[in-house]
C-alpha cells in the first residue's frame, strides 16, 4: 500500500536538523520519497495541511508490567517504593492480569505517539507481555525480569541464576524477532542489588553469544549505590562493567549519580543511558547530570519509566522535563528543543541498535512516524516547531501513530487495541491484586 502525506510540516532530525514544508512518501512498510512537492499517485493521500510529521517517539526504559499499579504507590522513596508496594504487586500478577497491565500500556503510549520501547517485563509470565506487544504493533525490546536475591524481594520473585537464564533463553527462543522483526528479545537482570555476580556473569555471556542487548537499572538512587559499594566494593557502573555487562548494547536506566570516572566508562564501551526525568523527580532520586554525559560522547535517550512511578508514558512530557530540569543547574541553553528531540528519537534509535531503521524520517528507512497538531490554544501562535513540541505540545496532541506504515492510532482511535476492554480488563486485575497482597484500592 502506498500512502502519501501532503502539505505536512516535516521534522527530519537529520544531520542538518532539517524542517521541510512538503510531502512524504510511504510503501509498505518503508518510507519511499520525501519532497517539496512529490508527483506520484498513492492508495491513500493523507492531507497534513497545518500538522507536523516527525519521527516516532523511542522510550528506552519502560515497565508495562507496572501499568496496572499507576496512583498505588505515590510519595515514597525508590527503595520502600519497591519493596513495601511494588515487588509484591509484581509478586501477585498472573499471565492475565500482566496481559492486562501490558495492553493498557501500550495503548498509552500509541495514543501519545510513542512508537518503539525498550520494556522490562516481571519475572513471571513474560509470554503475556509479549503477547500484548505482539497484538499492539508497537516496537519493542522486552524480556522478563532476573533476580536470585536481595533483602526484602517477595520469594516468588527470587529464582536461581540458572532457571532465570533457562527462562529468557526460552522466551528469546519463543518471541525474538517476532512481529516481522518488530520484536526483539532483550536480558534483564534487574539491577546489581538483586542479582548475583554470577547471575550477571552469566547474562553478560549469554548477551554476547546470542547478540542480545541487556536492559537493567544503575545508579538511581543514593541508597542502592551504597548497598552495591558495601556488597559488591565497586560503584554500580564499574561493578557491572567488571562482570561483563556495560557495552554497545547495554541499556541503564536512570544514572543519577555517576561520578566522572563512570561517565568515561560509559562513554569508552559505548553503553547506552535512559533518562526518565518525571520518574526521577517523582522518587526524588534527583536529576541525572545528562550535559554532562553527551558532552563526554555518552548516548543520552528517553524514558518514562513506569506508571507506578511516574503515573503517566506521555514522552511529551518527558521531553518537557527533560529540557527544564537542567537549566536551574546549567543555564537557559543547557538542553535546547532540538537536542531534546534528538534524545527521544534518533538516541532512542541509536540505544536499540536500530538508527539504521528508525529515528529519522530517511528514504529508505521504516515508517515509524507521528502526525502531531500543533493548532491547539496551548500551542499557538505558530513558531519554532521545535520549541512548540519540546515546550507545548501534549501527547494528546499526536492525531496519527504509524509502525511499520501500519496506522495503530489516527484521532484519537486505536486500530490493533480495544480500548473499552482493557479499561474493563485492567480495573478487574488491579482489584484482584489488591486482594491478594492484602491492600486496600
Amino acid at each position: 500500500m502506498r500512502r502519501l502525506f501532503r502539505n505536512a510540516c516535516i521534522v527530519m532530525i537529520d544531520d542538518h536538523d532539517t524542517i521541510l514544508q512538503g510531502d512524504l512518501l510511504i510503501q509498505g512498510a518503508q518510507i519511499a520519497a520525501i519532497g517539496p512537492s512529490l508527483a506520484v499517485s498513492a492508495d491513500e493521500v493523507i492531507d497534513a495541511r497545518g500538522r507536523v510529521i516527525m519521527p516516532g517517539l523511542v522510550q528506552t526504559h519502560i515497565h508495562l508490567a507496572q501499568t496496572l499499579f499507576r496512583s498505588q504507590a505515590d510519595d515514597w522513596e525508590l527503595l520502600d517504593w519497591l519493596q513495601q508496594r511494588i515487588l509484591p504487586l509484581e509478586a501477585a500478577h498472573d499471565p492475565d492480569s500482566l496481559f492486562y497491565s501490558a495492553s493498557l500500556g501500550l495503548a498509552e503510549l500509541i495514543r501519545s505517539g510513542t512508537t518503539a520501547i525498550v520494556d522490562m517485563a516481571t519475572v513471571h509470565h513474560t509470554d503475556s507481555v509479549f503477547q500484548a506487544i505482539l497484538q499492539s504493533g508497537i516496537r519493542a525490546i522486552s524480556g522478563k525480569v532476573m533476580m536470585d536475591c536481595g533483602e526484602g524481594v517477595p520469594p516468588r520473585l527470587l529464582q536461581s541464576a540458572d532457571l532465570a537464564l533457562e527462562e529468557s533463553v526460552r522466551l528469546m527462543e519463543a518471541w525474538h524477532k517476532k512481529g516481522a522483526g518488530r520484536i526483539r528479545y532483550g536480558l534483564c537482570p534487574r539491577f546489581a542489588v538483586s542479582c548475583s555476580d554470577d547471575l550477571l556473569r552469566e547474562t553478560a555471556r549469554l548477551a554476547e553469544f546470542h547478540g542480545l542487548h541487556i536492559h537493567t537499572h544503575a545508579s538511581e538512587n543514593l541508597g542502592e549505590i551504597a548497598l552495591v559499594e558495601r556488597e559488591r566494593g565497586a560503584r554500580n557502573i564499574e561493578y557491572l562493567h567488571s562482570v561483563g555487562c556495560v557495552h554497545e548494547r547495554a541499556v541503564l536506566a536512570h544514572c543519577v549519580h555517576v561520578d566522572d570516572a563512570e561517565i568515561d566508562l560509559l562513554a569508552r564501551q559505548g553503553a547506552h543511558v535512559a533518562h526518565c526525568p518525571g520518574s526521577n523527580l517523582k522518587l526524588a532520586s534527583g536529576i541525572a547530570p545528562v550535559p554532562k554525559l553527551m558532552a563526554r560522547g555518552v548516548n543520552v535517550s528517553l524514558g518514562a519509566d513506569g506508571a507506578a512511578c511516574n503515573n503517566n508514558l506521555d514522552p511529551f512530557q518527558e521531553m518537557r522535563l527533560a529540557a527544564l530540569i537542567q537549566k536551574p543547574l546549567h543555564g537557559p541553553r543547557a538542553m535546547d528543543a532540538r537536542t531534546v528531540l534528538r534524545m527521544a528519537t534518533l538516541n532512542g534509535a541509536k540505544a536499540m541498535g536500530l538508527a539504521d531503521q528508525i529515528g529519522s524520517l530517511e528514504v529508505g528507512k521504516q515508517a515509524d512516524l507521528i502526525m502531531v497538531d500543533l493548532g491547539g490554544l496551548h500551542t499557538w501562535p505558530a513558531a519554532d516547531v521545535a520549541s512548540r513540541l519540546v515546550y507545548a505540545a501534549r501527547g494528546s496532541d499526536v492525531c496519527l501513530t504509524m509502525v511499520d506504515g501500519q496506522i495503530l492510532m489516527r484521532d484519537g482511535s486505536l486500530t490493533t487495541l480495544e480500548t473499552g476492554r482493557i479499561q474493563s480488563g485492567a480495573t478487574l486485575a488491579i482489584d484482584r491484586l489488591l486482594r491478594a497482597i492484602g491492600a486496600k484500592a
